[in-house]
């Protein structure tokens, strides 16, 4: 799928004796053990399942012979313990009341990829009741392995009726979610014989802004509920993502809780993922933006935290050869028209920093079936010179347009008490209809 090439981690510092670089440790969420601590960030629509299934795979090509599978999908596991060798892979957000209306589109969303090793799901729920609904029929229908809850969406169509990253101001009403998640997956084990406990994480953002930090809070109410571990974006939603990522508050967080944290922001190479790790204390990392066009990046993290120095620079014609499987794969999950059309916004990720021009970017903006993808990718690289190498650290950032900081759109009097008003119990339940259908 890509090529390899050495890339050295003498620049961060790190010396281990005898030449050896050190393996970090699992990742343990519950009955789920990841043999590499990295998780695929849920991103609406682009972490569909086809996606997904080859982020996974390119980390699983680079597993240390002792853990790569034996088969190239399907669940694997022995007794109480659920394996992700590979690290865990989330799907896009789903709403807690689409998923108890039982939309066709959410449930095509929780029916994941057979292939998957582990069944994650993530949900918004804003209500605790409903939210617990929804877990019951995840759960008892065995649609899911792990849920995660999220409490970090900066978009402003969430956040201006109190959803998303600004709901975690709200006290109380977070903590009502929280247990009634944890509580609603215990009961539907109970009631489905399930032979594993379901465990819940939560992903959230350092606040709303500088001046309202909600992170610690989210923590402390996390592990009263008996959540099993807490990913920190390392930005408020003011920043949305723009700006550095704090690790800074990532390591803060590690420090006051003891439940697994795994750090999230500016993770764009296997180095930085292994330097967040180091530097923060962080149990893993997650990834979002910088793999977008990238599921090598996969196999680079896992390389680096396992300790090999091997990277994946796949030259245009590697890139080319995903670019197709892609295709495949969508057409597969969606059929062919949609599937091709979804995979257009993944084609300027994918090119980016390869010398391709500007005409053959525009014609594959206009693809609308495989054979049209291939002939314009045929076109293309017949007017490229006959070796067209990884364009290096061109590639190695951020992906799509970061933007600036603005201030977040909230319900009005929303920062006044960190407790929920009956008004505003309202307006929230307003803003999950509003997301209705994943």
């Amino acid at each position: 799928m890509v090529t390899s090439h050495s890339s050295s981690l003498d620049s961060l510092g790190y010396a281990p004796p005898d030449g050896e670089r050190t393996a970090i440790a699992p990742l343990r969420i519950g009955p789920i053990e990841a043999a590499t601590p990295v998780e695929l960030a849920p991103m609406a629509g682009v972490t569909n399942a086809s996606f997904r299934r080859l982020c996974r795979l390119a980390g699983e090509s680079a597993l240390p012979e002792a853990l790569r599978p034996a088969h190239g999908g399907g669940p694997l596991g022995d007794g109480d313990r659920l394996l992700a060798p590979a690290g865990l892979y989330v799907t896009e957000m789903v709403t807690t009341r689409a998923l108890v209306e039982r939309n066709d589109k959410t449930l095509a969303m929780v029916r994941t990829d057979p292939d998957e090793r582990v069944r994650s799901i993530q949900l918004y729920g804003v209500d605790p009741s409903i939210t617990g609904r929804a877990v019951k029929i995840l759960v008892e229908e065995d649609l899911a392995d792990h849920i995660d809850l999220n409490f970090g969406c900066p978009a402003p169509k969430v956040t201006r009726k109190g959803g998303g990253a600004a709901l975690a101001w709200k006290k109380d009403l977070l903590a009502a979610i929280l247990r009634e998640t944890v509580r609603a997956c215990e009961r539907a084990v109970r009631a489905a014989h399930r032979e594993r406990a379901v465990p819940v994480t939560v992903k959230t953002r350092i606040g709303i802004d500088e001046d309202h930090e909600t992170y610690l809070d989210v923590a402390r109410a996390a592990r009263n509920a008996g959540v099993a571990a807490i990913a920190l974006h390392g930005r408020t939603a003011r920043q949305h993502y723009s700006g550095k990522a704090s690790w800074e508050t990532i390591a803060r967080l590690k420090e006051a809780t003891d439940m697994p944290v795994l750090g999230n922001g500016d993770v764009w190479t296997g180095d930085d993922a292994l330097r967040m790790m180091r530097t923060t204390g962080c149990d893993g990392v997650v990834v979002g933006r910088g793999c977008q066009g990238r599921p090598w990046l996969f196999a680079d993290i896992v390389a680096a935290l396992h300790g090999s120095a091997t990277r994946a620079h796949p030259d245009v014609d590697a890139v080319m050869a995903v670019i197709e499987e892609h295709g495949r794969l969508l057409a597969a999950e969606m059929g062919e028209d949609r599937g091709v059309r979804d995979l257009r916004k993944h084609l300027s990720w994918y090119l980016k920093g390869y010398p391709v021009g500007g005409r053959a970017r525009q014609r594959l903006m206009h693809v609308g079936t495989l054979a049209d993808l291939h002939e314009a990718l045929t076109s293309m690289r017949r007017r490229l010179p006959e070796e067209v190498p990884y364009p290096g650290e061109a590639v190695e950032g951020p992906r799509g347009r970061a933007g600036a900081p603005k201030r977040p759109h909230l319900p009005d009097g929303w920062l006044e008490t960190p407790w929920l008003t009956r008004e505003q119990k309202a307006l929230l339940l307003d803003a999950e209809s509003d997301l209705s259908g994943g």
